[in-house]
């Protein structure tokens, strides 16, 4: 080695000085070690939510849920702990949700969740009839979801991911087949990462829609007030100005209310709006 070649002088003050040097070294290892390690985790509770359709039922069949803890660009699909089976999207709308899962993780940055379907996908319309919805394969291998906003996993808080599925656009129609098809459009947000509207719609016998469009005609979220109480909720809204347009039925006038805005973790109420015939 080359330090056996050196004069006994200068051998001496080089272990001194690379002895001390090793120790650093080490001890810096040894922190970052247990840095990465500390054992400490965090939790990520996942959500089911929905934005409602002209349906009884839109039963969509829930296999998996798994969260990308990817490090350096390389995935690593980690999966949630749920009750897997059929949720029918309609019970969980104007701000219902229902707990899919949760997971315990190690610190650190998630951006894409995958939601797994199953084959048991079905639609009841207004009359009664059931049909089946058709899922493509590709579907069933998993949806990838990303989160609007990348959460950044500190050890000890729970964090909580809501999985918005939007069953009016996601349900399409085949032709005059009487076949149905589930595509899914499904939008994600995390707790305090958006705002919530608020508001009440009457009466119920306009069968109104509520929609929250940013800019000219980019549709963010929509709601279907409750036929009796005429609430309406949308929640994880990014702050922004917003106008909301009201459709409505049976010779009620629709409506245009503006500005509406919008802050994160706030509840914007628009009160209640009495349709005009």
């Amino acid at each position: 080695m080359f330090l056996e070649n050196l004069h006994p002088i200068k051998m001496i003050i080089m272990k001194k000085i690379l002895f001390p040097l090793a120790l650093l070294v080490a001890g810096l290892l040894v922190f970052e070690s247990c840095k990465k390690n500390s054992g400490g985790s965090a939790k990520l509770a996942i959500y089911l939510t929905d934005d409602p359709a002209d349906y009884a039922e839109v039963n969509i069949d829930i296999k998996e849920v798994l969260v990308d803890i990817s490090d350096n660009g390389t995935e690593n699909w980690q999966s949630v702990a749920i009750t897997p089976g059929i949720y029918n999207l309609l019970d969980f709308r104007n701000g219902m949700d229902v707990l899919l899962g949760t997971i315990d993780l190690p610190e650190g940055n998630i951006s894409r969740m995958r939601l797994v379907l199953g084959s048991n996908n079905s639609l009841v319309d207004s009359a009664g009839n059931s049909y089946e919805l058709k899922t493509p394969s590709a579907q069933q291998s998993g949806l990838k979801l990303n989160l609007k906003t990348d959460v950044d996993l500190v050890a000890g808080i729970t964090y909580k991911v809501w999985i918005d599925f939007d069953a009016g656009r996601s349900v399409v129609k085949a032709g005059n087949s009487g076949n149905y098809i589930l595509k899914p459009v499904i939008r994600t947000f995390v707790e305090a990462s958006g705002g919530t509207i608020k508001g009440i719609v009457l009466p119920g016998a306009a069968e109104s829609w509520v929609y929250a469009i940013r800019g000219t005609d980019d549709t963010v979220a929509s709601a279907k007030p409750d036929s009796t109480t005429g609430m309406f909720m949308m929640k994880g809204i990014g702050a922004d100005t917003y106008k909301l347009g009201i459709d409505a039925k049976n010779n009620y006038k629709d409506t245009v209310i503006t500005p509406v805005v919008v802050t994160v973790g706030a509840v914007t109420d628009i009160g209640t709006v009495t349709l005009k015939q």
